[in-house]
């Protein structure tokens, strides 16, 4: 799905965190800073000033305004003719530089958004980046728990009533984090990397049937709700038949992978039944993914014992 997002929106957003204001009148407003995935043509998002490939968002600094100024009349204005003739949808000036009078006077013409920031460019370009990045990332809605658990991400998943909600209460119990009840959004922002968060209007809720929908941050604080976090295993509660269970490997269990917007995540369908501690299980299936990702296998460490016991024997 392609997104755009309008300069107004990304004032409002980060005008307090990168001390931005809007230099001149808003005539650029709407413009939409298009997704550049959407082109035929790629162009950069956000960089330090670029004519040859421009960005997006261009962003002026020191050394920009310096460079512009050992320019002559011709040469300088010629720039600025490239600046504001390209695929430019926004100009950031940092490093608390004063606007020169030219540029203010192209953007009024042009309709170009105009910023200055009071902070320096490298961090600018950097927060920018990540901004836009996360925002015209690939996404997904999946439905389950989103948690996290000895600091892993930790999707809950299931068919309706097995027990995802309750499972997610207690773990919230033991000290472990929500991040989304029912419907998290994950954002595909790196090649191998998802990142996953809470829909507003579902925010610091968690629904369970019997209760009802319960607010984690009013009952257990603050510290039992993350804002986001990248999701590393799967963790998939099934009711399984007797002859099912028999099929389950006994020595690595039922672990697969799942593919989500082209990133595979490790799967463990766990088995519900009576008298099974699912909280405990969801802890130690976390511990030992955590094993696993360190290059420590318990199955392989068992299997290598085994058979130097059966060479000894």
């Amino acid at each position: 799905m392609s997104i755009d997002a309008t300069v107004g929106t990304l004032f409002d957003t980060l005008r307090g965190k990168l001390g931005l204001q809007w230099i001149g009148s808003q005539l650029g407003e709407s413009r939409t800073i298009k997704n550049p995935r959407s082109e035929s043509t790629r162009t950069a998002l956000v960089g330090h000033l670029n004519l040859i490939h421009p960005n997006r968002v261009q962003v002026l600094g020191n050394t920009e305004i310096d460079y512009l100024n050992r320019l002559g009349e011709n040469s300088r204005r010629d720039l600025i003719d490239q600046l504001f003739g390209g695929a430019t949808d926004l100009i950031v000036i940092g490093d608390q530089q004063s606007v020169p009078d030219d540029i203010k006077q192209r953007s009024e013409a042009s309709s170009t958004p105009l910023f200055s920031s009071t902070q320096p460019t490298a961090p600018l370009v950097n927060y920018l980046q990540y901004y836009l990045t996360n925002l015209f990332a690939d996404k997904v809605t999946l439905h389950g728990v989103f948690m996290e658990v000895f600091s892993l991400g930790l999707l809950i998943t299931g068919d309706p009533s097995v027990g995802k909600s309750e499972l997610a209460l207690e773990l919230v119990a033991r000290g472990h984090r929500l991040v989304a009840d029912d419907a998290p959004i994950f954002a595909k922002t790196s090649p191998d990397l998802l990142n996953g968060r809470c829909p507003e209007v579902l925010r610091d809720s968690l629904e369970v049937r019997g209760l009802g929908i319960l607010n984690i941050r009013a009952m257990f604080g603050d510290s039992a709700i993350k804002q986001n976090r990248n999701l590393r295993l799967i963790l998939k509660l099934v009711q399984m038949t007797e002859e099912e269970l028999l099929e389950i490997d006994r020595l690595h269990g039922s672990r697969t992978t799942r593919n989500i917007l082209g990133v595979d995540i490790p799967e463990i369908t766990l088995p519900v039944a009576p008298g099974r501690n699912l909280a405990v299980l969801a802890e130690a299936a976390a511990r030992n993914h955590t094993l696993l990702l360190k290059g420590f296998d318990s199955a392989k460490l068992f299997m290598e014992r085994q058979a130097r016991f059966m060479d000894n024997s």
